[in-house]
């Protein structure tokens, strides 16, 4: 394949179904892409309750960062917009779910209340599959317009408009699928109909006619090749941060926001909070443990997910001793997290997806310098032993985790000491180099056929 109209800069096309403003992951491989020399656009979506609206705007000289506009019931049919926004209050139900009704009627309460739901889930649904379908549209046509030489489809919710690019243009476009996780097997809810075909389909398809494909985990990589029968394995680009300065304590926030003094432990957790990533797990571990240790958590998160790491916290009788911090910029998280005593890395191995899991969270806090008490996944396993910065706890009880922090706790340079060593040779610009490889390949085209050579 050649480069674009000839030019010794080659377009990259990088899809993404969010926002992008947190996406740490994209926003360092586009940059790196740009740094070699690519010309770079990342096609996302609006998210407009969250501020980012439709638009383009550089990122630097050859990165740029399209939102494309979101479905929304407002541009579409204006006078549904708070018939909707009033089917999804009366859908929660939150009272008239869990107290009984004051008349006597419960069986006709009861049914409305079930017919609310049902309603409001079909609605939900539709709204998903149409806010996807939208995107699709959307995003082929802004790559389309970009007129790209790789579109760079991150997670298979990408696949379809990127398969699209390449159908519709006017010469070969090449496809790099980057499989975040295990897309078939990630942590949704079971009772979908149709979308798990369509994923299945659209991943094969997609998987298939990528020139290359990229993921985050050894794990994950072996389920692509043996599931696909791909003739060379993917290329492992773990998310790690980036080189620089190695943090010391005095750049971390954690004590500062949780109000916590030099004498209290901190075990830090740092990430997106949500369920399953062993926060619940954390907090059920505190009443094991001496007074003085304390839960920081330094992320983002969904108004309903805070609110249930509240009430976790309350009800193991705990909540003087578990902080919700804030976040900080993806690029200052190790930092942030540099003043903690200890870090739990613990994914709930609730699909596949989590069970293959490599999380960015090792790795920054691999980089601040904390020892890890690590939950016993396959592949955290292998990073956390093999560079002995901290302990695997093997029982899934509350007292095993907090068995693992007290032994970290009670002699934790150790750990510290070989994090310090570790962490210059985990750096995204290292696994970056692999992403580079594989671009070349792509952008150099497939080999040619045996005997088709020219004389």
């Amino acid at each position: 394949m050649t480069s674009h109209q000839g030019t010794q800069e080659p377009r990259v096309a990088v899809l993404v179904y969010n926002d992008c403003a947190n996406d740490s992951r994209v926003l360092k491989e586009s940059a790196t892409l740009a740094s070699a020399g690519h010309i770079t656009r990342i096609v996302a979506v609006e998210r407009r309750e969250k501020g980012y609206m439709a638009g383009r705007g550089a990122l630097s000289e050859r990165l740029d960062l399209e939102r494309v506009p979101e479905f929304a019931i407002e541009r579409i049919v204006p006078a549904l917009a708070p018939l909707w926004r009033n089917l999804i209050r009366q859908g929660q139900v939150p009272a008239d779910a869990t107290e009984p009704p004051r008349r006597p009627s419960p069986p006709a309460a009861g049914l409305k209340v079930s017919a609310l739901r049902a309603l409001r889930n079909v609605g939900e649904r539709a709204y998903r599959t149409i806010a996807l379908g939208t995107y699709w549209v959307n995003a082929t046509r802004s790559a389309l317009r970009f007129s790209p030489d790789v579109v760079h489809a991150n997670d298979g919710n990408t696949l379809v408009p990127a398969m699209a690019v390449r159908a519709l243009s006017r010469r070969r476009v090449g496809i790099v699928y980057d499989s975040h996780e295990l897309w078939l097997h990630r942590n949704i809810r079971q009772d979908r109909l149709l979308a798990p075909l369509v994923e299945r389909l659209s991943e094969a398809l997609g998987v298939r006619q990528a020139d290359g494909v990229i993921t985050v985990s050894p794990s994950i990589a072996r389920w692509l090749q043996e599931t696909y029968s791909l003739a060379e394995a993917p290329s492992l680009v773990r998310n790690v941060p980036a080189e620089g300065p190695l943090p010391d304590t005095s750049t971390g926030v954690l004590r500062e926001r949780a109000g916590l003094s030099a004498e209290d432990k901190v075990i830090a957790y740092g990430g997106r909070i949500t369920s399953s990533r062993g926060i619940e797990e954390t907090i059920a571990a505190l009443p094991h443990l001496p007074d003085e240790v304390h839960f920081v958590l330094l992320g983002y998160g969904e108004p309903d997910a805070l609110a249930s790491v509240r009430a976790e916290a309350a009800s193991h009788g705990v909540s003087e001793r578990v902080h919700l911090v804030g976040a900080v910029a993806p690029d200052e998280v190790s930092r942030a997290l540099a003043d903690g005593d200890v870090a739990v890395v613990h994914v709930r191995p609730v699909c596949l997806s989590y069970r293959y899991a490599l999380p960015n969270k090792l790795f920054e806090s691999i980089r601040a310098g904390l020892p890890i008490a690590a939950a016993d996944l396959p592949d955290m396993r292998e990073v956390v032993e093999r560079l002995g910065v901290g302990e695997v706890f093997h029982g899934t009880s509350a007292e095993d985790l907090a068995a693992a922090l007290v032994s970290i706790l009670e002699d934790p340079e150790p750990y510290r000491e070989r994090a310090r060593r570790a962490a210059p040779t985990l750096t995204w610009e290292l696994e970056a180099a692999r992403m580079l490889e594989l671009y070349d390949r792509v952008l150099a085209g497939p080999a040619p056929v045996p005997g088709t050579e020219e004389a």
